[in-house]
């Protein structure tokens, strides 16, 4: 037998095994009733598993087999039921939570060095005194410099149990030798709402990127910030959130749903259903919302905006969404891995399924219909979004929407043929090693210039953006692409916006990067013209910045 026929075999066997196992032994369901033909079953196939481990020829690990199959049946089974293993548990937990352990500082890798872009509010690094463009040189003493690490494994060793000393060897512009800095690691908080800022006197915004368990109650300081500055409107942004925790999705919603209004409900395999109501708590159940999404909202960000949607409370703007409307139950199995299997689909207060179809056990057809959105003019054209007619469902103010996967939105706006930020992903290391570069050398006369100027005021030069189109962008963009005005306006805007994230933060990011967005341009556009000639409330939250 070769070594393909050995891999394959190994593979049939373990899928024999694991199907009893991962069903039978690892899980631990309550409706035993159902499982009576496993005891014998696990008996035979513990059996077998003995005699592999100690007669098999070579030596086999029956752990990574059941690790394979479990995967490979779950793939099988719909396109959200997933397994962790034990060893990638930690960091997708992390990602729920909301929280990580480490030190609080943002880098990045430029040329063959880890970059330090800022240290994060409150955290050791701000503490220690860690600051912009630093070099991590040495990890306790191991350098990391000019050797082939990625982001995720330096991550890894900056990361450890709070309370645990952390060594670092940095190189900082001007300073006559290595900086020695010891600080202690310790529960940093990771951001889910990266920006609000009143957009003009009475017009709010609020990004949310994730929905993880500090999200609500982010959400709610950054409502009562906004308030206290006169919003009396809110565009609330949901676009490139894949979702997170349910029950931070059900708050937020509640937020601007009066008492008794229906969120969501979910139905099981048995047809069970479950409801999930609005409370009397929401701070913002009065004034014009508008809801931004695309193609990659999805999840808990197409459960809010379907529920706001179908109750007639806010404006859905933007793309069709991503479409995912399954539960998943976290199961944790004996070794300590978990699996999260979909146990039932979401469902919008008038009854529309979010999930898109899939065709089960083929995930590759599922995430074909994704990139087919590309090629059949539906991110582009209103009239090529798929509509079903027995989809057909209304709202109580009698506004016709549409199920067969995803929410589509009441105010469609096309991506850009020209968007950057999509087609060509801003440029990837080229631009990021560019903004870095120059921060590097422009950094004490930037820091002279106030959040505020930079925000509403200062432009970048065309010689700047000359420098990188002439010494990085042409080899990504292509010759045969042509610069034209539009390109030339979108590069600069965002070359201004990312200097503005490594100097102040997300929130001057997102606030620069709205004043050229799309959606929000067409929004404000048709709301003056809905009221174009009325002195209607609304229109008023919409006057010229």
């Amino acid at each position: 037998m070769n070594h393909k026929q050995k891999a394959l075999y190994i593979i049939f066997l373990g899928l024999a095994i694991v199907t009893g196992i991962f069903i039978g032994r690892l899980f631990n369901f309550n409706q035993s009733k159902h499982l009576d033909f496993l005891p014998q079953k696990q008996d035979k196939i513990n059996n077998l598993l003995r005699y592999i481990h100690e007669e098999y020829v070579d030596s086999i690990q029956t752990d990574s087999i059941v690790d394979v199959v479990i995967q490979d049946i779950l793939k099988n089974l719909d396109p959200h039921s997933v397994y962790i293993p034990k060893n990638e548990v930690e960091n997708a937990e992390e990602e729920i939570e909301g929280a990580f352990t480490g030190i609080g500082v943002l880098f990045q890798k430029y040329r063959d060095t880890f970059t330090i872009i800022r240290p994060l509010e409150h955290s050791p690094a701000q503490k220690a005194g860690l600051k912009a463009l630093d070099r991590i040189l040495t990890i306790d003493n191991d350098t990391i410099y000019g050797k082939n690490l990625s982001i995720e494994q330096v991550s890894q060793m900056v990361k450890g149990r709070p309370g645990t000393l952390l060594k670092l060897g940095i190189y900082r512009k001007g300073a006559d030798s290595l900086l020695h800095i010891n600080l202690k690691r310790a529960t940093i908080p990771l951001v889910s709402v990266p920006a609000h800022f009143m957009f003009n006197d009475t017009l709010g915004v609020i990004k949310i990127s994730t929905f993880a368990a500090n999200t609500y109650d982010e959400f709610k300081q950054a409502v009562q910030d906004l308030k206290k500055q006169g919003m009396t409107a809110l565009v609330l942004d949901l676009r490139n959130n894949t979702g997170g925790l349910l029950n931070q999705a059900d708050l937020l919603a509640d937020e601007f749903l009066p008492n008794g209004k229906l969120i969501f409900f979910t139905k099981d395999q048995k047809g069970q259903i479950k409801k999930v109501m609005a409370t009397a708590r929401g701070d913002f159940e009065q004034g014009p919302l508008y809801v931004l999404i695309n193609e990659n909202s999805a999840s808990a960000s197409e459960i809010v905006a379907g529920a706001l949607q179908d109750n007639d409370r806010a404006t859905i703007v933007g793309r069709r969404s991503y479409g995912k409307g399954l539960v998943q139950r976290e199961i944790t199995l004996s070794d300590g891995s978990k699996v999260r299997l979909t146990t039932a689909r979401y469902y919008t207060p008038t009854g529309r399924s979010i999930q898109r179809p899939y065709k089960k056990g083929q995930k590759w057809a599922y995430e074909e219909d994704f990139r087919k959105r590309q090629y059949n003019g539906e991110l582009y054209f209103k009239d090529s979004i798929p509509i079903i007619d027995s989809l057909k469902y209304t709202t109580p103010a009698g506004k016709t929407v549409y199920g067969g996967g995803g929410i589509i939105p009441d105010l469609f706006v096309p991506l850009s043929q020209n968007d950057l930020l999509f087609k060509y992903g801003f440029l990837g290391r080229y631009f990021s090693d560019f903004i870095t570069d120059y921060l590097d050398r422009h950094l004490d006369s930037l820091r002279t210039i106030s959040i505020d100027s930079i925000i509403n005021n200062q432009q970048i030069e065309d010689s700047l953006y000359n420098y990188f189109v002439h010494h990085h962008g042409q080899t990504k963009l292509g010759k045969h692409q042509g610069l034209n005005k539009q390109t030339k306006q979108q590069l600069k805007h965002l070359m201004k916006a990312l200097l503005a994230r490594d100097l102040y933060g997300t929130n001057a990011y997102y606030h620069i990067l709205m004043q050229d967005d799309d959606m929000l341009k067409t929004l404000i556009d048709t709301e003056k013209a809905k009221n174009n000639n009325n002195e209607s409330l609304r229109n008023k939250h919409f006057s010229d910045k």
